[in-house]
């Protein structure tokens, strides 16, 4: 990883959520980007027999975050087809402030995605395929404005049954050192001492190492902070990202062999969902 790649002071923190209420609460807290999550199409099948989450919000579901003051809205559409204009239309309509397109595999289709956002909002992609990761240096001379690696369809597709050994067999870093400065990131954070199967601190210390931009909030930090105040929450990871990009070289070099450590010891285990 070039020592030398601008890292964001703060990593942008998004949450999965369609409550008005919670949002309010995230926003005081910190946390100012959310995550309306309309991808269902092909999902179920897909992910037969995997620990995922599949969710079903929808236009109103996206109206309704709309009107949280001081929030950032990112609509994950479905994947690439037929149905594609009009979600883009709806999700622009109802108050996207980014559209993020799943599942982009072929750069004729995230070029025709593109064409039809057309500059009105933010436009991102997931990467979740091993044919994604293939053309990704095609992908990465496109106009995007974020991109995701998404890492329990990259398993699927890549035919691994540990979801993190595109961490520690260094496919995530070749994306990322790919797609250059374009805002990238991967996995999702949790309380920092916490995290299962793979502590929430490893994950953080290598998006640090990455340069990552952003992250999601998921399952596990809407559980991990029930009971905990956010605000504090947010504020360690916070300070924890800032005393991370103060790190050398070798203590990055030594905290990523962690990370391919703790992996390895799940994998073995059987226990890497």
């Amino acid at each position: 990883m070039a020592p030398d790649r601008d890292a964001p002071a703060k990593i942008e923190l998004q949450l999965f959520a369609t409550d008005p209420a919670v949002g309010r609460t995230a926003v005081a807290a910190g946390i100012t980007s959310f995550v309306i999550d309309w991808e269902w199409r092909g999902k179920e099948s897909r992910q037969t027999g995997f620990d995922t989450e599949i969710n079903r919000d929808t236009a109103d579901d996206l109206a309704r975050m709309s009107a949280v003051a001081g929030s950032r809205r990112v609509c994950r559409i479905n994947r690439f087809g037929s149905w594609t204009p009009d979600e883009v239309e709806l999700a622009i309509a109802f108050g996207a402030t980014q559209v993020l397109l799943p599942m982009a595999e072929r750069p004729a289709e995230v070029e025709a995605y593109l064409g039809l956002v057309r500059g009105r909002v933010r436009a991102g992609i997931l990467l979740e395929t091993r044919e994604a990761c293939a053309c990704a240096s095609e992908l990465a001379r496109l106009n995007l404005d974020a991109v995701y690696v998404g890492l329990n369809d990259l398993a699927i597709s890549r035919g691994t049954p540990c979801i993190f050994t595109a961490l520690a067999d260094g496919t995530v870093e070749r994306l990322r050192d790919a797609f250059g400065e374009t805002p990238f990131g991967f996995g999702g954070l949790t309380v920092v001492e916490l995290g299962h199967p793979i502590p929430c601190m490893r994950l953080l210390e290598e998006m640090a190492r990455l340069r990552s931009s952003f992250t999601f909030l998921r399952r596990s930090f809407r559980r991990d902070t029930v009971g905990r105040d956010v605000a504090a929450v947010v504020r360690q990871i916070q300070e924890t990202w800032r005393q991370l990009l103060q790190r050398g070289p070798d203590q990055e070099a030594h905290d990523h062999l962690m990370l391919v450590d703790a992996v390895a010891r799940v994998a073995a285990a059987g226990d890497c969902a």
